[in-house]
């Protein structure tokens, strides 16, 4: 038995914790701890592109205004009722633990007094007349909270620059190599500048993409970079010199390859402000988006937007409240967290403490129990965070672990279930206890029976395959006795669609719960176990979607994407309005219907490089 142990540990265990206390102690990466512990950044898009409220630098590169009208826009960036120490105040009570700023976006405008070669900037250049950077670092490293410098290699408005428009370049940089040499000095004199001025712990470069590493000459930048800090943490996007990956808009599917990782990730569809895109996620969506990244191992870098006059719109103010509201509620779940247990062991949520003693569990719905597999170790304890509630729990022959929530009080938005183990010993082949037909109607907890039928369909072991289910749940002939169980009978004849010859679920990452798919691959049914806090959530779903239903009800539900851009194949995360009214109360089962055979994204999501 010790053996198997050991090697349980060594399959589960170290691939998710272990190692990653390993990695934090190496040189190379001891600096990535703070950044591996934060969880949570607010990114920040201010710059002109906030008077007319129109796409940041894309919008004239794309021309769909030129480049004069666009600048006109420096006449009208005042940063009148800028407050920084606000700001400041706001993303430090959001549970931020570092901030990143657009110092200058594509379009070439420093936000700081830059004095680099024919440099464009807010102080000299706008109606603000002043330096609007420097106030708000200031306010940054007094707060206690990292200071991530956004900046743009390319600059689209400066003459040294190649490029100028989508369809206009200046030049060949074969054909003027001196030209493009003064754009580098250019553009690493400002980066001088800004690390020898506000000394920043990050830096998010952006564009890498227009050039190659030898163009922008990426290693001399990364050096002179680690001469002002030795410490200094760099993004992806400095063509692969970078430290961690910034996957943009799109939540992965998967984990990223990478350890450290960070999902840059807008309110609405904009990074800067724009009046007119009132297409904002909720509150709810936002933590959940939160506890997902979590979940996955990575950070979440949430954009606001603020206007011209330097007044954060209203939507974006809730947004970070309502995070306050749970980062102080859950914070030893949040921060200092790594990557949770695979699917196969939880159909949910969860996050791992870094000495591997500790399970989260984030549930997203109010509901009766829960089920973790393949844990060999016993808790000690069990409670939900926040509020130290005991709950009670029963450990069952084959390392399952059920969970009793029948008392607990649910959080709003995502409730934090603590688990803990003198050390968490993962079993990697889950042998779980399938119950038969028989077995499942004479259970007398109607919930448990549902549960039990969605998870064994799930895993593509269809006990219903001739036993006598009917595609109508009409006539059905099951076996009865005494002991059977009539309202399991007909919550089973209710759902009929959704068992009847229906084949494996979703993978990993998809949906955070049991499912399974029609026989011709062209609808997805979804259990919904309890009373969901929001909207369910679908995720790389590459097909369109004909229509949405409540099983056995038939009533069409209401249902929006997100992050879906409109030229990337990227799909976006779909969320599903169920009203409550009719949710069932042992177990609601949705259909989606597609509008062709099922086709997921399961790759890696990167920069946006493209913004037609």
């Amino acid at each position: 038995m010790k053996s198997k142990i050991t090697r349980t540990f060594l399959l589960g265990l170290i691939l998710s914790t272990s190692s990653l206390n390993a990695q934090d102690k190496t040189p190379d990466n001891k600096k990535m701890k703070w950044f591996q512990d934060a969880k949570l950044g607010i990114f920040i898009h201010w710059g002109i592109y906030s008077v007319d409220g129109i796409a940041e630098s894309w919008s004239f590169f794309n021309n769909y205004i030129n480049h004069e009208n666009y600048m006109k826009q420096l006449d009208g960036f005042s940063a009148s009722q800028y407050k920084p120490d606000e700001w400041v105040k706001l993303i430090k009570d959001s549970g931020a633990k570092y901030a990143v700023i657009t110092t200058k976006h594509h379009d070439g405008v420093s936000l700081w007094d830059s004095k680099a070669e024919k440099a464009t900037t807010i102080p000299k250049n706008s109606l603000a007349k002043k330096d609007v950077l420097v106030p708000f670092v200031s306010e940054l490293k007094k707060s206690g909270l990292k200071t991530g410098l956004y900046y743009s290699l390319p600059d689209w408005s400066h003459p040294y620059y190649d490029n100028n428009t989508r369809t206009k370049k200046r030049y060949d940089i074969k054909n003027d190599p001196k030209r493009w040499a003064n754009f580098i000095n250019y553009y690493q004199s400002q980066l001088n500048d800004l690390s020898s001025q506000f000394k920043p712990d990050l830096l998010w470069f952006d564009g890498d993409w227009e050039h190659s590493s030898e163009e922008w000459q990426a290693p001399k930048t990364l050096e002179n970079l680690r001469k002002y800090n030795p410490n200094i943490i760099i993004n992806s996007r400095l063509n692969t010199h970078g430290d961690y990956e910034t996957p943009e808009q799109g939540i992965p599917v998967i984990n990223p390859q990478s350890d450290y990782w960070e999902l840059c990730y807008t309110m609405n569809d904009a990074w800067g402000y724009q009046p007119f895109d009132k297409n904002y996620k909720t509150p709810n969506m936002i933590v959940r988006t939160l506890a997902d990244v979590i979940s996955m191992g990575g950070n979440l870098l949430l954009d606001i937007g603020p206007k011209a006059d330097g007044t954060i719109p209203s939507e974006q103010v809730e947004i970070l409240k309502n995070l306050a509201r749970w980062t102080s509620k859950y914070p030893d779940a949040i921060y200092g967290t790594r990557h949770g247990i695979p699917f196969e062991n939880y159909k949910g949520k969860s996050a791992m403490s870094k000495d591997g003693k500790k399970l989260f569990l984030y549930l997203e719905e109010a509901k009766s129990f829960t089920k973790v597999y393949g844990l060999l170790s016993t808790p000690t304890s069990v409670k939900v965070v926040g509020t130290n509630q005991k709950v009670n729990f029963t450990k069952e022959v084959n390392q399952t672990i059920t969970l009793d929530l029948s008392n607990v009080q649910f959080d709003q938005d995502v409730t934090v279930v603590e688990l803990d183990f003198p050390e968490i010993l993962i079993q990697k082949d889950i042998q779980k206890d399938n119950p038969s037909i028989t077995q499942i109607l004479e259970t007398k907890n109607t919930k448990l029976a549902a549960y039990q039928i969605a998870e064994q369909l799930h895993d593509g072991n269809n006990i219903f395959n001739k036993s006598g289910l009917t595609i109508d749940g009409l006539d059905m002939k099951f076996p009865k006795s005494s002991k059977t169980n009539t309202e399991t009978i007909n919550w089973i004849s209710k759902h009929a669609e959704a068992l009847f010859e229906t084949e494996k679920g979703l993978p990993n990452g998809h949906y955070s719960g049991n499912s399974v798919l029609s026989k011709d691959k062209q609808t997805i049914f979804l259990f919904v176990e309890g009373t969901p806090t929001g909207p369910i959530a679908l995720k790389g779903i590459k097909n369109g979607i004909a229509r949405i239903r409540i099983v056995g009800d038939g009533s069409l539900v209401n249902y929006r994407s997100y992050n879906k851009l409109y030229w990337s194949d990227k799909p976006g995360i779909v969320y599903i309005d169920i009203p409550k009214e009719r949710l069932d109360k042992n177990m609601t089962v949705i259909a989606v219907l597609l509008d062709k055979p099922i086709e997921l994204y399961r790759e890696k999501v990167g920069a946006v490089e493209n913004n037609l």
